[in-house]
């Protein structure tokens, strides 16, 4: 069983910046396929940004340009770095890890799921 746990979610107004960090104890994160998606009530979980193994980053159009996946091996956090923030990015977002399916924006082939963090943006 892997645990992840989000921190640095709140509130922003709009054109604001916000950085979500991802750690999961007793699990090498960069060594993994991982993965940030965000949920919003009564719509589908939708994939944000994906980092394989070589630290490769794939992101869903509705961020592209705007947000980056990065990992940091030392303090072993997978970040999500949010810029030109827009109202229609509230939403909880979530850190998970897939185990077969590296670089995958479906959120159906994640395994391990973090609990969330809450972004909110005013405009």
């Amino acid at each position: 069983q892997v645990q992840l746990v989000e921190s640095g979610g709140g509130s922003v107004q709009a054109g604001g910046s916000l950085r979500l960090s991802c750690t999961a104890a007793e699990y090498t994160l960069s060594r993994n396929c991982m993965g940030w998606f965000r949920q919003v009530p009564g719509k589908e979980r939708e994939g944000v940004a994906s980092i394989d193994r070589f630290g490769v980053g794939r992101y869903g159009d509705s961020v592209k340009g705007r947000f980056t996946i990065s990992q940091d091996n030392i303090k072993n956090t997978l970040d999500l770095q949010m810029t030109s923030l827009k109202p229609e990015d509230t939403a909880m977002y979530y850190c998970a890890t897939t185990l077969s399916f590296c670089g995958s924006l479906f959120s159906i082939r994640y395994d391990f799921w973090g609990q969330g963090t809450q972004v909110t943006v005013s405009s």
